[in-house]
């Protein structure tokens, strides 16, 4: 599977972007799709898991914030974020397994995407 992740860029707090992460294969609809992040100096962190089964989950810090989707027939997962904070300033990293355990847990997807930088701005 080929992720590619696209949709970042620079924005002033309180708004908004869409994260797009386009796979490659046939059998995108089998895979458990997930969003982390990486601020400079910081460890990768999850942000939302969109399961197999249609079940999403969501880090406490952006519940409410950003909402995770995926159109199976295009092969992509979306990233929908709101209410921008310089905090979610970041690289935005797409990925995707079949993720048996803890989906928040980055070591357990197999395939990944380049990144998208997001930078908001106060």
């Amino acid at each position: 599977v080929q992720l590619q992740a696209s949709g970042g860029g620079l924005v002033q707090a309180g708004g908004s972007l869409r994260l797009s992460c386009a796979a490659s294969g046939r059998t995108f609809s089998s895979y458990d799709m997930a969003w982390f992040r990486q601020a400079p100096g910081k460890e990768r962190e999850f942000v939302a898991a969109s399961r197999s089964s249609g079940s999403t989950f969501y880090a406490d810090s952006v519940k409410g914030q950003f909402t995770i989707s995926r159109d199976n027939a295009k092969n992509t997962v979306y990233l929908q974020m709101i209410s921008l904070k310089p905090e979610d300033t970041a690289v935005y990293y797409c990925a995707a397994g079949r993720v048996v355990g803890y989906y928040s847990d980055y070591d357990r997807y197999a395939f990944w995407g380049q990144g998208t930088q997001v930078t908001v701005s106060s």
